[in-house]
This record gives C-alpha cells, sequence and structure tokens, in this order.
C-alpha cells in the first residue's frame, strides 16, 4: 500500500512509519521541517492545510493522522486538521483516514467520558477538549475514519511485547508502548475494523 503519515516526527508517528516499512509499505512521512531528517525520508507538508495535504497525498492508498502542535490552541488546531484533513484527503482520492486519538475523550469505566471520570486529572482538560472537537470534525465528516487512542497513555521508555488489543473503554492505569500501538494503526491501515467509530488500545495484559 501507499500510506501517507502526518505527523511522523512524533514518537508515534515514527513508529508507525517504522512498522508500515518494515511491512514493505511505500510510506511518505509528513513533517514540518524535513531538514531535521537528513536522510532524505521526510516531506513538508502541514496538516491544517487542506492543499497542501491534496498535494501530499495524491497517489495515497491510505492516511494516518499523528501530527499535533503543543504551541497551537489545541480547539483550533485539531479542529482546523479536522477539516483540512476531510477537504485534502478527498481532493487527492484518499477515503480512508486513522487518527491517533487521546484516551480522555472516550468512554471510561461508568460510560461517561474518561475525562469526566471522578478524579481523573482536569490540568490539561483544555487538550482533552481540543481533541474532542476534532473528533466531533472527523463524525461530520464523510471520510471512512478510525479513531485510535491508547486506552490510558503512552509508556515511551518499556520494551515492546509485539502485540495489544482492543478495550471497549478507557483505564487511567493502561499503558501502551508507541511501538506496539502503531502495530493497530498498521493493522487498522492494512484491514479497517473499525469504521466511523472509535476504539482503545492496550497492551495483552492491560485491563
Amino acid at each position: 500500500m501507499n500510506i501517507v503519515i502526518f505527523g511522523a516526527g512524533g514518537r508515534v508517528g515514527r513508529a508507525a512509519v517504522v512498522e508500515a516499512r518494515r511491512r514493505g509499505h511505500a510510506v511518505t512521512a509528513v513533517v514540518r521541517e524535513p531538514a531535521r531528517y537528513p536522510d532524505g525520508t521526510a516531506v513538508a507538508g502541514d496538516v491544517t492545510d487542506a492543499d497542501d495535504i491534496a498535494r501530499v497525498a495524491a497517489g495515497q492508498d491510505v492516511a494516518v493522522h499523528a501530527a499535533a502542535d503543543l504551541s497551537a490552541d489545541p480547539a483550533a488546531f485539531f479542529t482546523t486538521a479536522a477539516r483540512a484533513l476531510a477537504e485534502g484527503l478527498s481532493a487527492a482520492g484518499v477515503q480512508r483516514l486513522v487518527a491517533v486519538g487521546l484516551a480522555p475523550v472516550l468512554p471510561g469505566p461508568s460510560g461517561a467520558l474518561l475525562m469526566d471520570e471522578p478524579g481523573y486529572p482536569q490540568e490539561y482538560r483544555s487538550f482533552y477538549l481540543g481533541h474532542a472537537a476534532g473528533l466531533d470534525e472527523l463524525r461530520s465528516s464523510h471520510l471512512d475514519w478510525a479513531y485510535l487512542a491508547p486506552a490510558g497513555d503512552f509508556d515511551h521508555d518499556g520494551p515492546s511485547g509485539h502485540a495489544y488489543r482492543f478495550t471497549d473503554h478507557g483505564d487511567p492505569t493502561a499503558r501502551i508502548t508507541p511501538a506496539d500501538f502503531a502495530l493497530a494503526l498498521i493493522d487498522e491501515a492494512e484491514t479497517p475494523r473499525h469504521r466511523a467509530a472509535t476504539a482503545s488500545v492496550t497492551t495483552p495484559q492491560g485491563t
């Protein structure tokens, strides 16, 4: 397959690039500053610009959205990116999008959003709400999308277990490495299991 990965410079994006290439897919790795990748494997692109998206997505079969801009207003960034992806991917003839999500905006154990569960940390609520706004934009789009989020958070330093599982709710104690999360992303790109749907991802040992 031809896979375009936005946000390929982040930890999850990099892991997705590695996993997709390991499987033999042709990957277009999109970053804001390709000069930081002197091996020439990255291209410049702005996930909030529909024309830019259409340009780099031309000829692709599926897109992965792993981009974030921590310096921007979260609601503005994620909503603008979702709208630009819907427009730009459509213009390029790409219908399938697999997006990296955030656990707090998915259901928790009680069925309420995880960020609204009693005791859930609220210091980053503006970031949660920004992700939620972006997800709402995807829900209103015509794309064939999937929104995958770690059930809790990423374990950036732990060893890969080379496995994952989907769970029906978030869990603040759950952890998954970017490499294992990338397995789910690329599996979803190859063989869609979630269409216009969200899913939480954790390790097989998670709860």
